[in-house]
């Protein structure tokens, strides 16, 4: 993984203490560089409503997927006289199990406390007193890093009671999650750090008001929450400059696949695909060439060569049928089958399903099996209508507990808009026109 070359604390707060061998900044260096100087500026200074007015005012959205503006969703948890006593929650999920996404790891094992600092304005903000970081299983290096962030943040007086002799207190814990895809959904995830099982939860009631064993709770990714101190810093203006677009802020663009230099960049949110692919990730490998690619992760639509020239930022990717999602791309090369490139993600999503609902638990598995047919040389001309009719059913929102089911059609429904011939030529000659291997 690589960051952009730029350093300048202004137009790439999220990595400006990335160093090139990503070994990881300790509390003195992200001291020496303005850390803490947020918190310490206001935490018991400025009002918790006076910093969530800078949220809402910055535009700031969720980096998680969603792109759900934070400072609306933050505005529905009920506040001073309406909230009886007893906790509240802020939760970081770390879970990043997202296809192709690696966005967040590079943040968490290379600036831990940049994470730190974020959550305790987020939690100052929200007067939240209990914070949760739940995080993957595999990312073991993140955990330990943050553990001994938390640990030092307690040392200095950052965290505990009476945070900066001010009437906050806020207490931080790393909970290693139980690793399943699943636990990324946000009301999963509470069952799961619950000691339940990872089923999402119906709503409402929302997390916002009743989450964490009853209690509001918010739940936002770690891109998220690292923006929120740079944010309250440098104000609403300052954040709004950054994009290029209607999008505020900068963002964590990711490319992986058959290009010269997969990696993970912060860029202004609103870059063009074209620049990221080529310019960033130094275009596609010799010999390879541009087929289509998935713009946010394993659970969005493929996009083609006509829409490289579109601003990665939410509304023009929607418009063009698709969704930002992590922003982090996975590359279709021209030497791939999109037949097994979609049967594998299909399949990962059918593994990962919780199992409780029926379209998801039975139509995902159903799905990759006619796919594994088609793959192998053995489909039949009518698995094509048997593949429409699953993704009209379980591709539509409403018709399944969670989106899960629906995110995992999303692939498989614009692999047939664009490569339909590969599909139907898997039918007919009964075989893979690419590597064979590729489709088992």
């Amino acid at each position: 993984m690589t960051m952009s070359g730029a350093t300048s604390a202004l137009s790439n707060p999220l990595t400006r203490n990335v160093r090139a061998d990503r070994s990881p900044t300790d509390f003195s260096a992200y001291e020496a560089n303005g850390g803490y100087q947020a918190l310490r500026s206001t935490i018991g200074k400025v009002a918790p409503a006076d910093c969530l007015q800078i949220l809402k005012d910055s535009n700031l959205r969720g980096r998680g997927g969603a792109g759900f503006p934070t400072g609306m969703k933050w505005s529905f948890v009920p506040m001073g006289d309406a909230v009886t006593p007893g906790h509240k929650y802020l939760i970081c999920n770390a879970d990043e199990m997202e296809p192709g996404t690696f966005k967040d790891r590079l943040l968490m094992e290379c600036d831990p406390h940049q994470l730190i600092e974020g959550m305790i304005l987020s939690a100052y903000t929200l007067q939240a007193d209990v914070s949760y970081i739940f995080i993957r299983a595999e990312y073991y290096k993140a955990a330990a890093l943050l553990r001994e962030a938390i640990a030092t943040c307690h040392a200095k007086g950052y965290l505990g009671e009476n945070i900066l002799g001010s009437d906050f207190s806020l207490k931080m814990h790393v909970h290693v999650s139980a690793g399943r895809y699943i636990c990324g959904e946000e009301t999963a995830l509470i069952n799961a750090l619950e000691g339940k099982r990872a089923n999402p939860r119906a709503k409402p009631p929302f997390p916002q008001v009743s989450g964490l064993w009853g209690r509001p709770t918010i739940v936002n990714n770690v891109e998220t929450l690292c923006n929120v101190h740079h944010i309250i810093e440098r104000g609403a203006d300052w954040f709004q400059a950054l994009g290029k677009g209607e999008d505020a802020g900068t963002k964590m663009y990711g490319v992986s696949g058959r290009v010269k230099n997969p990696g993970c960049w912060e860029l202004p949110i609103g870059t063009s695909v074209r620049e990221i692919i080529e310019e960033h990730a130094g275009g596609m490998e010799d010999g390879y060439k541009l087929r289509g690619f998935l713009p946010g992760g394993g659970s969005t639509d493929f996009l083609v060569e006509e829409h490289l020239d579109l601003p990665m930022d939410y509304g023009s990717i929607g418009k063009a049928g698709s969704r930002m999602g992590t922003g982090t791309m996975i590359i279709l090369d021209d030497r791939t089958c999109p037949v097994g490139f979609v049967r594998n993600l299909t399949q990962f999503f059918a593994q990962e399903s919780c199992g409780f609902c029926t379209p998801c638990r039975d139509g995902l598995p159903w799905t990759a099996q006619v796919l594994g047919s088609i793959a192998e040389g053995t489909g039949r001309p009518e698995d094509m209508d048997t593949l429409a009719h699953q993704i009209g059913y379980i591709g539509a929102m409403g018709n399944t507990h969670c989106a899960l089911a629906p995110g995992a059609m999303e692939p498989l429904q614009s692999a047939i808009k664009y490569f339909r011939d590969d599909f139907e030529a898997h039918i007919h000659d009964r075989e893979c026109r690419f590597d064979a291997r590729g489709c088992r």
